[in-house]
């Protein structure tokens, strides 16, 4: 088995952007899924980026994986949002949590791009506290059978299976009542996929929410052991936001690229508007926000590698939810502010999405409501400094 080579990921992943571009620019434009999005994703093996090679993947390391991230992410936030459904939330509870037999079932035909993965945790009444949600399941004679209704959803309308968690039904509030997390295939009867698509941009990616009635799930589909379920949720979501950090770096050195390019060509007052000083220091600020962001990314990417190689260490695991917690909050923060300052320097053309800053800005907003608002991150930075018995919820 040939060894992980980051030279050749990288390469291939600047080929695949650079082929994805044209067919990404016409569908944000027309308001339809981009299909090449994965289509040229199993042409350059990116489907498996972060799975183990014996079950089909390229075994990238975190920091060569979340960097292919940032790369993608300049192509937009809708591109990069595809492979955190895939892979970050989808593939990484399956490797992590997943028995041998399930891994072998979905892993190899995910990064064959047979299987689209996503992640159900959200619901129409359940954002940031997951234990509100009201999906349930019961046990059956052979596996489980789901009810619910998850909500938001990336890659929902498009995907093959889906991680979902629930409660089990007719058990009492209380300390027995846990969540659980099983996979589940997506042509399963009494599972009803709607894409949604009045949302703020994001238009050429995949939102949907289903509807799950009685849904029949084999016993070996269940992740983990029963009750496991919110413990493999936010183990993923650590995974999920440091993936929406990466891919917003990406969003801020796309910009950052955008504006020394239009500044120097375009003329206003009989210069350039680049040796206009207000706008150097729009162009000052997004490089601050690059530079300063890539440095946070590179520190979770170490540590999220760290926790990997050490996967018993507790404490370990507590200091990687922190910091990737500190770089999500503050590189989708530093993406919203790059992408707004881009726009101002595009003037009118910057309000069109025929300009990429603008598609930039309605996209990148939502970077800081998934995967952890910025009000959750704030709370549990702050809990981390002034001590568990100041934590604002329990």
């Amino acid at each position: 088995m040939a060894a992980f080579d980051p030279a050749k990921l990288a390469a291939d992943t600047e080929a695949y952007c650079q082929e994805l571009r044209p067919h990404e620019e016409l569908c944000y434009v027309e308001h339809k899924f981009n299909e090449q999005v994965p289509g040229l994703a199993k042409k350059y093996d990116l489907l498996g980026i972060n799975v183990d090679p014996k079950y089909g993947g390229r075994g990238a390391d975190a920091v060569s994986y979340f960097r292919a991230l940032a790369r993608i992410g300049r192509e937009g936030t809708g591109v990069r949002t595809f492979y955190s459904g895939h892979l970050s939330i989808g593939a990484y509870p399956i490797q992590t949590w997943g028995s041998e037999a399930l891994k072998q079932k979905y892993l190899p035909a995910g990064c064959r791009g047979e299987k689209i993965f996503a992640f159900g945790l959200t619901e129409p009444d359940a954002g940031s506290n997951p234990r509100e949600m009201t999906s349930t399941y019961e046990k059956t004679a052979d596996g489980y059978r789901l009810n619910g209704v998850k909500y938001l959803i990336s890659n929902g309308g498009i995907a093959h299976a889906v991680v979902v968690f629930a409660y089990p039904a007719n058990v009492p509030d209380g300390p027995a009542r846990r969540i659980s997390a099983f996979v589940v295939d997506t042509n399963s009867p009494g599972f009803a996929p709607e894409n949604l698509t009045a949302k703020m941009g994001m238009y050429s990616s995949n939102t949907a929410m289903f509807e799950m009635t009685n849904v029949a799930v084999p016993k070996e589909n269940l992740l983990g052991e029963e009750g496991d379920g919110f413990r493999i949720a936010m183990g993923t979501l650590v995974s999920g936001r440091l993936s929406v950090a990466a891919g917003c770096l990406g969003v801020i050195e796309d910009c950052l690229a955008e504006v020394l390019e239009y500044g120097k060509a375009r003329s206003q007052h009989g210069k350039p508007i680049a040796k206009h000083q207000l706008v150097q220091e729009h162009i000052t600020m997004i490089e601050m926000a690059r530079v300063s962001s890539d440095a946070l990314l590179q520190k979770a990417c170490e540590a999220m590698q760290a926790m990997k190689t050490n996967p018993g260490d507790k404490a370990l695991a507590a200091e990687t939810d922190l910091v990737v917690a500190k770089t999500k909050l503050f590189i989708t923060n530093a993406a919203w502010d790059a992408a707004d300052r881009a726009v101002q320097v595009f003037g009118g053309r910057g309000w069109s999405t025929l300009y990429r800053p603008g598609r930039h800005l309605m996209d990148v907003r939502v970077c800081r409501i998934y995967e952890g608002t910025d009000e959750i991150l704030k709370l549990k930075i702050a809990a981390s400094l002034l001590g568990k018995e100041y934590e604002a919820f329990k």
